[in-house]
């Protein structure tokens, strides 16, 4: 099912969990699509699935909550990350739950991981290839601004792929895709408010003013990247799972039963649209 057709997944730190769930009913249902743009979790989770680890993506999130070299304060005060960087890109991937990049190589994909040039502002796209060689733009698209150190690519800072491009519909579009299957992590009724920690970031990226600038802006930017995600849906560009309910979780979850519930809602949702984007992808 490549084709003409890509996968496109928001991020949305741990609230991520539901793009998991969505995954998995994709892989029960061989719903195997390769063209894959993704954002900060979305990217993480997206290595599981097109590595076709069935129950990785849930297992990464909630095996670990209480391990402080996970996601903690313990970790941003000693390392400058919230999410630890050398436990979960590569003591979780290499050792205690391998990633399967044998598979992964094995079926062609292209798998961008959407993230945030500092100096321009700008979203970038690279391809990840090898799901180790490559591990830095999926942290890169997974660093969240104020909470990551820099992540420091051929000599350029990036950050989170949200700040630039939170839902790149537009990119794949841009790119030849006339069909597009987009799972958010928010409602339908979600619209984003200013943040309330500009101000903080402001200061922390005053060498960044490009990056400052699309930090004040990302709540507009946000709300127009919906707003073109209906109009796709509307005249079928675009096949769009998203919580039925809104997700009553934080950025950094750490209450394994709410994470649980959302787990299965991602689960469930798709599982209720199933038939329909069977059809879709057919047309």
């Amino acid at each position: 099912m490549t084709g003409q057709t890509s996968l496109i997944l928001e991020g949305g730190g741990l609230r991520g969990i539901y793009t998991a769930g969505v995954l998995d009913c994709f892989l029960e249902n061989g719903i195997d699509l390769r063209n894959v743009y993704a954002v900060s979790a979305g990217s993480c989770h997206a290595c599981s699935y097109l590595a076709y680890q069935h129950g990785r993506a849930y297992s990464t999130n909630v095996d670990y909550l209480r391990n402080k070299y996970y996601c903690s304060l313990y970790s941003l005060v000693t390392t400058g990350d919230l999410f630890g960087v050398e436990f979960l890109y590569h003591e979780v991937p290499e050792k205690l739950y391998p990633i399967d990049n044998e598979a992964f190589l094995g079926t062609p994909s292209n798998f961008h991981a959407v993230v945030t040039n500092c100096l321009t502002g700008r979203a970038e796209y690279p391809l990840v290839r090898d799901l180790f060689r490559d591990v830095d733009y999926v942290r890169a698209s997974s660093s969240m601004p104020g909470v990551s150190r820099l992540v420091w690519l051929n000599g350029t800072p990036y950050l989170d792929g949200g700040i630039a491009d939170a839902i790149p519909l537009r990119r794949s579009i841009e790119d030849g895709y006339s069909k597009n299957v987009v799972v958010l992590t928010r409602d339908r009724t979600y619209r984003k408010e200013p943040s309330s920690v500009t101000g903080f970031l402001k200061k922390k990226y005053r060498a960044y003013p490009a990056l400052v600038e699309r930090l004040e802006m990302r709540h507009l930017s946000y709300n127009a990247q919906l707003d073109f995600v209906r109009e796709a849906e509307a005249d079928g560009r675009a096949f769009v799972i998203a919580p039925s309910v809104p997700l009553e979780l934080g950025r950094m979850e750490k209450n394994r039963e709410k994470l649980n519930a959302i787990y299965r809602l991602g689960h469930s949702d798709a599982a209720q649209r199933l038939d329909n984007l069977q059809q879709y992808l057919a047309l």
